[in-house]
């Protein structure tokens, strides 16, 4: 049986949330912008107007939104193959990513890498990976870099329920937490790796469970609502500025669409995914915004519409930029370097 949905209350009061009318007009229109980019994307890949693998962020939105206003600019971020929300809520420029889509020059990894791959070194996004689990063991890296260079920078490392079972990840923590290193662990838990549910792979369904073992503090957060994200990550960011080293949050949400573009979706039934859609993030910030008569609907409209219009110059951007020239395919492969040791070979 697959994880419930969280119960929360489909109205919130307004005297009780700490937040600003600036924090939610902030989330709103990040997790705004992802879903439509994502739903743009999805309508063009039927469309073929690129190809590859695609994975859409659609549901999860919470996670990106509130993980990004509870961090620092000069936090390092890292994740897997569904990396869409990641450097929008970061900051990067949409049209640079549906450039790289497209495969495009223009693209934020020169249009080389494509829907898995997105890249924004400004942002401190430091990429999606497409070799699964892979970005447990490099974002742990970045994090030991962090460390060693005497900074207060946390990596922030996200992965899928399906990677927990890489045995790159045990090796990972257990070095993490002898070296108290600055990172945060991040398990989008959207019930299913690709079409297996958790419960058919382990008997520990508390995915937060696996911290223990290294005495890493861990955490179920309802991945639903920006609000519990960014409130467990900024404390798991603070433990790990202090020295106190890793944190490892559990936080439940779900994809509203497949695995992939590919996936039928048969392994779940139609009643599932309604049950988590009404604890929608978006209408979710929407409704407080609402009720604490902080926007107007005429100011509301206007969000709607910018959104629509980044979606729409994202597309026309990526249309009319050039594809890469063949000399790209030599560029990009090996890094120049000033440290005497390598010179030496």
């Amino acid at each position: 049986m697959a994880i419930k949905a969280a119960a929360v209350s489909k109205k919130e009061s307004p005297e009780k949330t700490k937040f600003s009318k600036e924090t939610y007009v902030k989330w709103y229109k990040d997790m705004l912008l992802i879903r439509k980019f994502e739903e743009k994307t999805g309508q063009l890949y039927i469309q073929q107007k690129f190809g590859g693998f695609c994975h859409l962020y659609i549901g999860q939105e919470a996670i990106v939104a509130g993980t990004a206003s509870a961090c620092r600019p000069s936090d390092k971020h890292m994740t897997a193959y569904r990396d869409h929300g990641h450097p929008i809520a970061l900051g990067t420029d949409p049209r640079i990513l549906m450039a790289e889509l497209y495969g495009r020059s223009t693209g934020c990894s020169k249009g080389k890498g494509g829907s898995m791959h997105f890249f924004d070194k400004e942002k401190n996004f430091m990429g999606g990976h497409g070799i699964v689990g892979a970005q447990i063991a490099m974002g742990t890296g970045v994090a030991f870099a962090e460390q060693y260079n005497g900074t207060d920078n946390v990596a922030i490392v996200s992965m899928g329920d399906g990677a927990v079972r890489q045995g790159a990840l045990h090796e990972t923590f257990n070095m993490a937490m002898m070296w108290k290193l600055p990172v945060v662990y991040i398990i989008e838990n959207n019930n299913y790796a690709m079409g297996t549910s958790v419960e058919r792979t382990t008997n520990v369904t508390d995915l937060s469970k696996i911290g223990l073992s290294y005495e890493m503090p861990s955490k179920i957060v309802n991945g639903m609502r920006p609000e519990d994200v960014h409130n467990a990550i900024e404390e798991a960011c603070n433990r790990a500025r202090r020295g106190d080293g890793p944190t490892l949050l559990d936080i439940r949400t779900y994809r509203y669409k497949g695995h992939s573009m590919s996936d039928p979706q048969k392994y779940r039934s139609k009643d599932e995914v309604n049950e988590w859609i009404e604890q929608d993030p978006i209408e979710h910030c929407l409704n407080v915004l609402k009720d604490n008569k902080w926007l107007t609907e005429k100011e509301i409209n206007e969000i709607n519409d910018w959104v629509k219009k980044e979606v729409d110059e994202s597309v026309t951007f990526a249309e009319n930029s050039p594809y890469p020239e063949a000399h790209e395919l030599y560029e990009d492969i090996y890094v120049q370097t000033d440290y005497p040791y390598i010179k030496e070979y």
